[in-house]
């Protein structure tokens, strides 16, 4: 029986996922060195077919936690990317997604098998197919969602100095940010607390450690940097 759905084409639906990740005030990202055709040996992001029975989001998910170990992830949609050359394999329509990650709480091995290798944003080599521009739209969609909500603070282990998270949006937004007026719009934030614990990794004068309330914000959600 012809029906409206099985008239018309079929596709490939795949997920590509760029993975942020922050380390010494640089934002990262983890790429692969393909080791397949088709662009077997460039640079790519992370990706994967939707199966039968999986979400997108949840294929995407599945992507994250094949690769980092983590399943536990802030994720975001970026939006669909469909020209239709877009990948010389076939007709595939993909779905980015961007996740922000602590870069100390990975599976190095899973990565290692992957043949991904984290690098500096401002270092990025020549991207297959669309992901340089999936890239370009990650980031100033986590840009603009940084500056009114506390998804930074996923960058960074849970103990960090003010020196840090200053590093942290300097590094987002690729400009520096005046110490003064930083200080005291944190001192403003009741959610990021002030520790007993001193950091003794940086300097000789310890800096002290603080902590992101999430229990806090969410009964006093005034995020804005």
């Amino acid at each position: 029986m012809t029906t409206y759905y099985n008239i018309n084409p079929k596709f490939y639906i795949s997920v590509d996922c760029i993975i942020f990740g922050f380390s010494k005030g640089e934002l990262s990202l983890l790429l692969l060195k393909r080791n397949f055709e088709p662009a077997k040996g460039e640079w790519s992001l992370m990706g994967g077919f939707v199966q039968e029975n999986e979400s997108v989001d949840d294929a995407a998910k599945r992507v994250l936690a094949e690769l980092t170990g983590l399943e536990q992830v802030y994720i975001e949609q970026v939006g669909a990317f469909g020209a239709i050359d877009r990948d010389p394999g076939g007709r595939v329509i993909s779905i980015a997604y961007y996740a922000l990650i602590n870069i100390d709480e990975y599976d190095r091995e899973l990565v290692q098998q992957h043949n991904a290798f984290w690098i500096g944003i401002n270092d990025l080599p020549p991207l297959i197919f669309d992901h340089w521009e999936m890239v370009q739209k990650a980031r100033a969609m986590m840009q603009k969602k940084a500056s009114t909500e506390p998804i930074g603070f996923n960058l960074l282990p849970k103990l960090f100095t003010l020196s840090q998270l200053q590093s942290l949006y300097e590094a987002i937004y690729g400009e520096p940010i005046d110490k003064r007026n930083f200080r005291k719009r944190i001192a403003e934030m009741n959610y990021i607390e002030k520790t007993d614990k001193k950091d003794k990794t940086g300097s000789k004068r310890s800096a002290a450690l603080y902590q992101f309330n999430e229990n806090i914000y969410r009964k006093a959600p005034k995020f804005k940097l």
